[in-house]
């Protein structure tokens, strides 16, 4: 029988790694070894719980086995492209464990009660917490599976609306604050509440997504991964395991900071992005504007870049899509052996998860001191010879300054159309994922460089070495 005491210690152990695990996420150059150390106080935390608990290992073996199967097959066939819908799953995934954690917490307490009726209770406070963990983690797995369908496209990406709908979603709230009095009142005998809780939770979990638009989805998905670590410390309260609070609580707080971070990145409050229907109806909001947009070729973008003395790249989705971040670094190189003062300016809610096109330039080994927000670029932008925009719509739309009738009016953006002059790669011109038209494209100092941005980034470094 291993001591109480080395169980708390090792907890102690995990609960320090998380910590520090977490800070070292704040920086690209110490995050893989921050994710290392957490990666590494979980597996203490495991072996500890395992060791303390009196329970049939073979299961418990079934279970690592099939999950470290479908985790190792993740891991090598996602790709970069599909990590934002990835991180909603895996959101999702928490919430889910932590409604069956609570769930099975009753069901292990009352085993008496479902078999022959005993009057057994216990205390007001672990039914709450069973309570709590039913209802976020309901909500977090089918909200996250609609942030997942709409950032994969399988779900229409604009808010789905229709008439009376937060009264609804208020009478399912008001239905399910209900049914959880009543349980945590009479845990023993109202099973049948715990049971409609956890139906009503998942209803109002994708009655609560749906109306929101696909490029609201970074922000809900850092709101999503705060909520599964609420769900996961209100486990923790009713299974009385001191470690799994302390992790549920950091994952909900950074979460929530994270969240707050996106929504000034917006000029946006939370309850706009929850319930303002965000790019429902493009035609009733924003200007459709239209003018002669100016293309460009490769080999005449050769010519602007090789003489420009500052470039600053700016990357979004499409960027992504393209899988052009090696041919941007490599572009970025070239351009500082010609002596050009590069920088990479990254805007917040650019790219469809939170941190995307950081985690994209990481991994072309971009250096990090490169990296920029736009306050720290946009004061000088008038001195920046090109601005490079590689598949970014919305977080450079001038429209955000001077069109109140846009829906992202007031939003910081990158002000790249202040820039000498302003190379956009894309596909097509059309909208990005907001559908909101962009006035820069038809700007006198904009030009077009239509395509893959992969390809056209490879031709425009073909010029260079040639």
């Amino acid at each position: 029988m291993i001591p109480v005491q080395v169980i708390d210690f090792a907890y102690v152990i995990a609960a320090v790694l998380f910590i520090i695990g977490l800070k070292m996420l704040s920086s690209a150059q110490t995050a893989r070894r921050g994710n290392l150390l957490s990666a590494i106080g979980m597996l203490i935390a495991i072996i500890a719980t395992l060791l303390l608990a009196d329970m049939d290992y073979r299961w418990i073996l079934v279970g690592l086995i099939i999950g470290g199967i479908i985790g190792g097959l993740i891991a090598r066939l996602v790709k970069m492209t599909q990590m934002p819908e990835m991180v909603g799953l895996f959101n999702g995934c928490g919430g889910l464990a932590s409604l069956v954690v609570g769930w099975a917490e009753y069901h292990t307490r009352f085993s008496d009660v479902l078999s022959n009726g005993s009057a057994e209770t216990f205390s007001a406070f672990t039914s709450i917490a069973i309570i709590l963990a039913v209802i976020i983690g309901g909500v977090t797995f089918t909200g996250s599976l609609i942030a997942w369908g709409k950032l994969a496209e399988k779900l229409p990406g604009k808010p789905i609306l229709f008439a009376g709908q937060q009264i609804v979603n208020i009478l399912i709230l008001v239905a399910i604050l209900a049914f959880a009095i009543t349980f945590v009142i009479m845990p023993g005998s109202t099973y049948w509440a715990l049971i409609l809780v956890v139906v009503l939770s998942m209803i109002l979990g994708v009655m609560s997504v749906i109306p929101i638009g696909g490029a609201d989805m970074p922000v809900v998905i850092s709101l999503l991964n705060s909520y599964s670590g609420l769900a996961a410390s209100a486990a923790g309260f009713a299974i009385d395991n001191i470690l799994l609070i302390v992790a549920g609580a950091l994952v909900g707080a950074s979460g929530i900071i994270l969240t707050n971070i996106m929504c000034r990145s917006m000029n946006r409050s939370l309850a706009n992005v929850l319930f303002s229907g965000f790019g429902a109806a493009q035609a009733s909001g924003g200007g459709s504007y239209s003018g002669e947009a100016r293309t460009v070729s490769p080999d005449d973008t050769y010519l602007m870049l090789e003489a420009a003395n500052s470039v600053i790249f700016v990357p979004g989705y499409g960027m992504a899509v393209a899988q052009a971040q090696h041919a941007v670094r490599e572009l970025g190189d070239l351009l500082e052996e010609n002596g050009t003062e590069v920088k990479y300016v990254v805007h917040p809610v650019a790219g469809r998860m939170p941190g995307h096109m950081n985690v994209l330039l990481a991994e072309a080994n971009v250096p990090y001191e490169q990296l920029v927000e736009p306050q720290d670029v946009n004061p000088v932008m008038e001195t920046v010879d090109v601005a490079l925009v590689i598949g970014a719509n919305d977080v450079v739309n001038p429209a955000a300054r001077s069109d109140e009738s846009s829906p992202i009016y007031g939003m910081p953006i990158i002000d790249v159309d202040r820039a000498r002059t302003v190379i956009i790669l894309k596909r097509s011109m059309r909208p990005g994922f907001a559908g909101i038209d962009n006035p820069l494209f038809f700007m006198q100092n904009t030009r077009m460089l239509l395509g893959d941005a992969k390809d056209s980034v490879g031709n425009i470094v073909g010029e260079f070495k040639s």
